[in-house]
């Protein structure tokens, strides 16, 4: 790798994670100066008002990223489309983050918005057009170009999700951010894919950033905004940079079948699954005595070896055997979870 790559590496990491340091306390005042505040409530953690516009200094700090390399050369004539839908749809998750993050909206008119979001960025290139078969080769999708429209539709929409109901506690959505971008990161990186490693490097500085102030006892917490961009901005990095549809849900196995279960059972209890509750997986750890910052590790770590697995597993097969064992061992963590919950009432 030349000196050029190696400087454009740090130039993009240093400047994101400098501006996400530099915007943060400014977001704390105008959060605080305007209302956008998350005050305390028997649902939350949090025993004091916080400011919930940390999003803005990630949304800001990434594009001063992303600004700083677009003159870095690129291999693939089709990039710079894909990025600009990477780009207006972070932009339209940021503007309904926003009128969330002061209006508290209903789950409607943001799941359209994720919807729109996603539709655009599939406009843009950014499709799933083939899954990789466990056993040998690939299973296209392209036969049928409607199933990888909804294939790619429901993946980024799922990631949105995922980071927005991580987002429980302090520093837990942004840390696992962290380690997923890391992940895909080192995976775009020994693809060659240097072009695409600076927009994850400048999302991955841009949430390191953030997350100096958002670790427990947070000071700002990232808000609607920036759950929003988060999940969008590495569900789309994860399609152009090839990272897999498999080794992303290994690093993000734990938050989203977390996910899957508490949209399973309120519909199960006759509830909405947007309704807000204390049911996932790391309130239900914190309601058994763990402290927060002992959780949030705890996910750190889970995340941390699910990624080195993905990146070290030699084939399809292994990355296979190590979901099942993933989603069984989360599946009855849960369960049982759900049972101490049930005995405690």
């Amino acid at each position: 790798m030349s000196a050029r790559i190696s400087m454009s590496f740090i130039l993009i990491f240093v400047t994101s994670f400098l501006s996400a340091m530099a915007l943060t306390p400014l977001a704390t005042w105008i959060g605080l100066r305007t209302g956008a505040v998350d005050q305390p409530s028997p649902r939350r953690i949090h025993h004091k008002p916080t400011a919930r516009l940390g999003g803005l200094a990630i949304f800001l700090a990434f594009l001063v990223g992303v600004y700083f390399s677009v003159s870095f050369p690129r291999t693939d004539p089709f990039e710079p489309e894909r990025i600009k839908g990477l780009l207006i749809g972070c932009a339209l998750m940021f503007l309904i983050g926003l009128v969330d993050d002061y209006h508290e909206l209903k789950s409607v008119p943001q799941l359209i918005a994720q919807v729109v979001a996603a539709f655009i960025a599939i406009a843009s290139g950014v499709l799933i057009i083939e899954i990789p078969n466990p056993f040998g080769g690939a299973l296209p999708l392209y036969f049928q170009e409607w199933f990888g429209i909804l294939f790619t539709l429901f993946w980024l929409v799922g990631m949105v999700n995922t980071i927005n109901w991580l987002d429980g506690m302090d520093g837990l959505a942004a840390g696992v951010s962290v380690i997923a971008g890391g992940v895909m990161f080192l995976h775009t990186f020994g693809l060659r894919q240097y072009s695409i490693s600076l927009l994850v490097l400048a999302l991955i500085g841009a949430a390191l950033g953030f997350l100096l102030f958002n670790f427990s006892p947070a000071r700002i917490f990232m808000g609607s905004i920036g759950s929003n961009v988060l999940g969008f901005a590495l569900g789309v990095l994860s399609i152009i940079g090839g990272a897999k549809v498999a080794t992303a849900l290994l690093v993000l196995g734990v938050p989203i079948l977390d996910v899957a279960w508490q949209i399973i059972t309120r519909l199960r209890a006759g509830k909405s699954p947007f309704v807000a509750d204390r049911g996932h997986l790391h309130h239900r750890l914190l309601d058994l005595g763990l402290s927060q910052r002992t959780i949030v590790i705890l996910y750190y770590a889970l995340s941390a070896f699910f990624g080195v697995l993905a990146l070290i597993l030699p084939s399809g097969v292994y990355k296979l055997i190590a979901l099942v064992v993933i989603g069984a061992g989360a599946l009855l963590v849960l369960i049982r979870l759900g049972h101490e919950t049930v005995d405690r009432r």
